[in-house]
């Protein structure tokens, strides 16, 4: 029976009350009470790196980075590669060479023309990827954060140099890109074996601490740090090592005569330059005659999701190598079950024996010292 409504003492049906623009607004008001969820989204709200306010209106969907650590980092942390739209060109020859590329092949076809490996932005480019936030360095000058604010896109700025900057801006990426339940475990990880480290490390007195230099580049030039600031010589004191070229104001350009000068006890090369092995070292005249090359202690970092020298998601495991080397009477850490564990953390990734001999260079690191211990068993 039809529905009716009493009007004086007439009897009429109620979709004659019922006009055209009433069923629209009804519809309408439907909607608003399905859809609320997604139209009333929590907006983010959190100070970056430069004490600069960041306002998202929703979780970014669309994210740039033109920092060459935090595209791995933002891929880990969503565990996809689905929210990065641009990164750096350094950032894609680390996915192109290294596994994230095969664990992620179509990360290998996200763009890197928004921005030079300079991190000087490509503003047409950027534009153009249509990004929600871009994430950019906070401490290397206006001239390179201008053009992407004046361009009207949200910012995120980092820092680098301190495993607490670090933390502070994987957790900010978390937020920024709607996953801050994915930072709690990663943090936990840092935290627990950086502690257990530390407390090992306490007991090594410093005429047992070996001399270490790290070299960020060594083809094109040779270049070195100095300490403060310095994550490389951070991780070489968390391990119990000492940096070989503390005396330097900075990361400066340095010559193999200085390097014999210092000769440091363990010499770790970049894994920046593709070309680069430890041959150079030990081919070469005057290199040849440190203790490090003496004494087969030539080593070059690691490359996995991202490369072991900065800090990165993968960190830990950058510790873990690190010790395992310059103490391996003290650190017996089972790297390739970490790295199996970790990878599956990261990537939802299974690490097979081949993935992590490529990753630690095992064929590459010819005799080094105290290597086999990375060898499957």
């Amino acid at each position: 029976m039809a529905l009716i409504v009493i009007r004086g003492d007439t009897m009429v049906p109620l979709s004659l009350f019922i006009t055209a623009a009433s069923r629209r607004r009804m519809a309408a008001a439907l909607a608003a009470m399905l859809f609320a969820p997604a139209a009333f989204a929590e907006e983010i709200v959190f100070k970056d790196q430069g004490n600069r306010e960041v306002r998202l209106a929703k979780a970014a969907e669309r994210v740039v980075s033109i920092v060459i650590p935090m595209a791995s980092t933002v891929i880990a942390l969503d565990g996809s590669t689905r929210k990065l739209v641009g990164m750096n060109p350094t950032a894609k020859s680390a996915v192109v060479e290294g596994i994230l590329g095969k664990i992620f092949p179509e990360a290998k076809d996200i763009p890197s023309d928004v921005t030079a490996p300079n991190f000087v932005p490509n503003v047409e480019a950027l534009t153009a990827a249509n990004p929600d936030l871009v994430i950019q360095w906070g401490d290397r000058g206006a001239d390179i954060v201008a053009p992407i604010t004046n361009a009207g896109l949200t910012t995120m700025l980092i820092l680098y140099g301190t495993e607490e900057l670090t933390r502070d801006y994987m957790t900010m990426a978390a937020k920024a890109i709607g996953k801050p339940e994915r930072i709690g475990e990663l943090v936990e990880w840092r935290d627990r074996v950086q502690k257990d480290i530390q407390a090992k490390a306490t007991a090594i007195p410093d005429d047992k601490k070996p001399n270490v230099l790290y070299l960020g580049r060594a083809l094109s030039d040779i270049s070195a740090s100095g300490t403060k600031g310095n994550y490389n010589a951070w991780s070489i004191g968390l391990a119990g090592g000492k940096n070989a070229s503390d005396e330097l104001n900075g990361t400066v350009s340095v010559n193999k005569e200085q390097i014999a000068a210092w000769n440091p006890d363990v010499i770790f090369l970049n894994a920046f330059e593709a070309k680069l092995n430890v041959d150079w070292v030990y081919n070469d005249p005057i290199l040849s005659l440190t203790n490090a090359a003496k004494s087969k202690r030539v080593y070059k970092m690691p490359l996995g999701g991202y490369r072991w020298d900065p800090p990165s998601q993968e960190s830990p495991l950058s510790w873990m190598w690190t010790a395992n080397l310059l103490h391996p009477e003290i650190f017996k850490y089972d790297l390739r079950t970490e790295m199996k564990t970790a990878y599956k953390t990261l990537y939802n990734y299974d690490l097979a024996d081949s993935d992590i001999d490529n990753i630690l260079w095992l064929k590459e690191q010819g005799a080094a010292a105290d290597y086999a211990q990375f060898e499957a068993k």
